[in-house]
Parts: C-alpha cells; structure tokens; sequence
C-alpha cells in the first residue's frame, strides 16, 4: 500500500491541500477552498486523476471548509481511509525561536503556535486552526507541525541578530526568523545534485522568487543568510511587498500622512512592490507594460532585478565565492526575462547563460548555464508540500525533538 501525507497550507480565508505519494513524490490529489467567512459564497475546487470538479457554497469557517474537503476526497478520491494517509503536514509561517525544527500537534504546541501569532499575524492563527480542526476530523491520524523559519533556525547569529537595543530585541523576540524555508532548504539539497557538485563545501544561493520572494545563501546545505527577516516583508522586491526600506520611512508617514500602524502595514505589505509601482503584482501584466513603452513598469522592473543582483553580489562575499545559483518558485521557474536580467549584469564575473536552454520551458530541473560559466546556473522547481509530507512523516513514525509522540 502506498504511504501518503496530506499536507494543508490554511490561510486567513482560504486553504490550499494536496495529498503527497511519499515514495514517488507526486501529488496525487489537490485542492483550494477559498472565500473562508466571507459574505458571499465560498469556492472549492478539488483535482483527481486530471479531472477536476468545483463547488460554490458559504464557507462559514475551516472547520465547514476542511470537513467539505474531506467529503470531497471521498466523493471523488482517493478515499483517505484507502489512502495509506501516515500524517497530516500543516504548513506553519512562523515557529520564532520556540520550534527549531517540526512538531507534533498537541494541546501544547497548539497554544504555542497560536501565542507566535504576534510575529505572523496573517498566518500562524489560520494555520492554528486548520491543525486544531483537522485532529479533531482525523483523530487517528498523527497531525504535524512544519515551520518555515525551522531552516533558518541555524543562521549564525551575526546573520540573524538586528542592531536593535538588546534589551528590546530580547523581551520581543525580534531577530531575523527567515520564510520560505520549506523551499529554500528543499532546493538547498537538490541543487548540488543537479548541478554536479559535491554537497560538501557546496556555496550556493537560492532564488524563491514569486509573489513573495526570497534568497539565501548556503554551505553545505546549511543557511549563512537569507533576505526575509522578522516577518517576510523584508529583503527582495516582490509581488506587493517593498522589501528593503528605510524604516524612517514609518515615522515620516505617521508625522506627514498621519498614517496608522494598519494603514501602514496593508500600504507595505499589501500596496506596494511591483502592485504599488504598476498597478499590476503580476509579473506578465508588468512584462506587457514594458512591452509597450509603459515608463512606470520599466523603472519597476529595474528596481526588481537590481535588488536581486545586490543580494547575490552581497552573499557571494559573504561566503566568499559561489558555486552554485538557482532559480525557483513562479517567477523564478517561468521567467526567462528576469534570470536573463540578472545574469546580465553579472557577467563581468564570469557567470554565462544559455540562452536557448534558458528560454525553453520544462517542469524538469536543468541547468540554463553554458560549460565555460565561472557559477553553474540551475533551474529547479520547488515542491515545499513533498518537504513539509517528508519531514511529517518522520515525526508521525518516530517523535518530534520535543519529546512528543503521537498516542502517548
């Protein structure tokens, strides 16, 4: 019998779900419900076998949206009670310095999680409650916590710590926490294979660069750095995050725009990036804007790529070489304009791109550099739900590091 986990990602109003073949690493089935709580009807959709099947209805809260989820799969498969189902794997944003690394969902690490809600307020609540909802649903089913700031627990602290008051940074619990780390650490032991290289010693960046996006930088398979700091508004530019900014920019709008603190997080967090600069957080829509002359995308595009450069120039000092870059996630898998951008301005350091394979358009991890590039250039699609299923199912069998073990 095949060996699944069901791995769910809960948002504030919608929850995405796939169910993951540990051993061939395929999903086997996936699903969205969306419009969570909202006024109007909610929205499922559920995916099979190629065949897909939607349903429209009031969603009042995750436990109606996650029990509708669980008649879907049985209605149109695979039956979970056939399954082979081993664990479930809730994505979490944020573990802060209490979960170095996955946990068993307990009462305990329940509460814990929701306290972090302080530093991912959009997130670790929403993802509280699909875990609380889902052990009650599947009470014989071991229920897993996967942080993705666990990878970037192991930052050396001159990376991870602010030039903030000790006293302040100490009693908030503010120091760089990192995101995407499902992602960064899956790429991390992927690349060197593809790339050739002994893991050992290996010094690479990885590029998650979607709507959200961000970079780190490795040896060994182990983080010396990433862009993303207390919260993942830090660090690249992206979809309708600013990333880096002058945080005097804060007290000018509070003074001059008389801004309030949620004004100004949903102008940050939400307005700005490339949707604040184009109108537009989609990556295609600004290519089309620049395609037709528009200025505003230009600049915006220059602005992205610019940022991306800087980030590799300063990690690549920092490690004291690079052998290794790849690019990952929706822009980084899909937009040969974007890597051929950067690569562009990093030729006068030997880096070489091939243009036909960086053009050509696969699902297949490749290499997109030419034999004589002083830095092998990789493309490699992520799969964060075959990380958070993987490392699940290992506390499922065998206990977390906390002392936790499921039925005891």
């Amino acid at each position: 019998m095949a060996k699944t986990v069901l791995v769910i990602n809960s948002g504030s109003s919608s929850i995405k779900y796939q169910l993951v073949d540990l051993e061939t690493g395929e999903g086997l089935a996936s699903g969205l419900v969306e419009k969570i709580g909202e006024p109007v009807d909610g929205h499922y959709k559920h995916e099979y076998q190629g065949q897909k099947h939607e349903l429209e209805e009031p969603i009042h809260d995750h436990e109606t949206g996650l029990k509708r989820v669980l008649d879907l799969f049985k209605q149109y498969g695979p039956d979970l009670n056939e399954a082979g189902i081993v664990a479930v794997g809730h994505r979490v944003v944020q573990g802060g310095s209490v979960f170095p690394k996955p946990a068993l969902v307990t009462d305990k690490t329940l509460a814990q999680v929701k306290n972090l809600a302080v530093l991912a307020p959009l997130h670790n609540g929403p993802e509280a409650e699909g875990a609380q909802v889902m052990r009650e649903l599947l009470p014989d089913t071991p229920q897993v916590f996967v942080f993705d700031s666990s990878f970037f627990f192991e930052l050396p602290a001159k990376s991870s710590t602010y030039a903030l008051n000790k006293e302040i940074a100490e009693q908030y619990h503010i120091r760089r926490y990192g995101a995407h780390g499902t992602s960064h650490q899956y790429i991390g032991q992927l690349a060197p294979q593809v790339a050739g290289k002994d893991p050992e010693g290996c010094k690479q960046i990885v590029l998650h660069i979607g709507n959200g996006a961000s970079a780190s930088a490795q040896i060994s398979g182990k983080p010396v750095e990433t862009s993303m700091g207390l919260t993942p508004l830090e660090g690249l530019v992206m979809g309708s995050r600013t990333g880096d900014i002058d945080p005097a920019v804060v007290f000018h709008l509070i003074r001059n725009a008389h801004m309030s603190v949620d004004e100004l997080d949903t102008l940050f967090n939400k307005k700005s990036g490339m949707m604040g600069m184009t109108g537009f957080g989609d990556m295609r829509e600004v290519h089309r804007l620049v395609a037709e002359g528009n200025e505003d995308a230009k600049l915006a595009l220059d602005i992205y790529v610019h940022r991306i450069v800087s980030y590799i120039g300063s990690y690549t000092a920092q490690m004291g070489g690079l052998d290794v870059l790849t690019f990952t996630a929706g822009v980084g898998e899909n937009d040969e304009i974007v890597r051929a951008r950067v690569i562009e301005q990093l030729a006068p350091f030997g880096l070489k791109l091939d243009k036909a394979k960086n053009d050509e358009r696969s699902k297949e991890a490749r290499i997109i550099s030419t034999p004589d590039s002083s830095v092998t250039i990789c493309v490699i699609p992520t799969n964060e739900e075959l990380s958070i299923a993987r490392q699940s199912e290992v506390i499922a069998r065998e206990g977390d590091s906390y002392g936790n073990k499921f039925g005891k």
